[in-house]
């Protein structure tokens, strides 16, 4: 349906962004067959990473990343793909996650429907500390721990807490009228994709209705939180960097 007089909840500013799915605009890229990107969060934007959604619309489609300073950490929001890099490969089904570090050939071979989200970024080197590994999962292995006490914000944190990463992907699940207890200002970025439900997220000074499908930009030290709202509990998945010093 076209939206009246040209209306959307899409908000782009200086030190924050919501993109929803009712603007997302294709990519092409060389090298991918049957797969096209959606890039909701770049450098373009002012962001220090960028975050894509890749949805495949034939069996086998290929999306390729060369061997570069990127590393990548993937979700698997549908269906299923396979990951090939220099000395790895897996299969990864709904609710799988991977992190590929930098200086990899990266191919993703997905079935028809499947949906990724990839956060990109510049790895970080630092002297005396070695390269991270690569990493794979399912969001079932992964304990939920009470947010700062709190079990009714349960965090999963699917990367390793380890200074070899200077990247981390975890999952928020919030029941019903739970909010973040304060409103954070870090120095970290974001980069969001809303999973499941829906509720209202504060970005500077705006409070903005958010649901399943919207993805949020937040630069560092943009004042945020988040109430879960409605029936069932809001989830959400988000990129923010780490362990290195500003």
């Amino acid at each position: 349906m076209t939206p009246l007089f040209g209306n959307t909840r899409t908000r782009v500013a200086l030190r924050h962004a919501l993109i929803t799915p009712d603007g997302h605009v294709p990519s092409a890229f060389p090298g991918w067959e049957g797969a096209t990107a959606y890039v909701l969060i770049s450098p373009a934007m002012g962001a220090e990473m960028s975050q894509m959604l890749v949805v495949y619309e034939a069996e086998g489609g290929t999306a390729w990343f060369p061997a570069d300073e990127h590393e990548h950490a993937i979700y698997v929001e549908a269906g299923d793909v396979r990951a090939v890099w220099d000395d790895g490969d897996v299969t990864l089904a709904d609710g799988g996650f991977l992190f590929v570090p930098s200086e990899n050939v990266l191919a993703l071979h997905g079935t028809e429907g499947t949906r990724l989200t990839i956060f990109r970024k510049m790895f970080e080197p630092v002297d005396n500390i070695e390269a991270p590994p690569a990493v794979h999962g399912h969001i079932a292995d992964i304990p939920a721990e009470p947010f700062l006490g709190n079990e009714k914000a349960m965090l999963q944190t699917l990367l390793p807490i380890d200074s070899r990463y200077d990247l981390a992907m975890n999952i928020f699940t919030y029941q019903p009228g739970a909010t973040l207890p304060f409103v954070e200002t870090h120095v970290m970025e974001h980069g969001l994709l809303m999973l499941s439900g829906q509720g209202v997220y504060r970005l500077d000074e705006q409070y903005f209705p958010v649901k399943e499908g919207d993805a949020i930009w937040m630069a560092p030290y943009c004042p945020q939180w988040f109430v879960a709202m409605g029936d069932e509990p809001a989830s959400y998945l988000y990129y923010k960097d780490v362990h290195r010093l500003p």
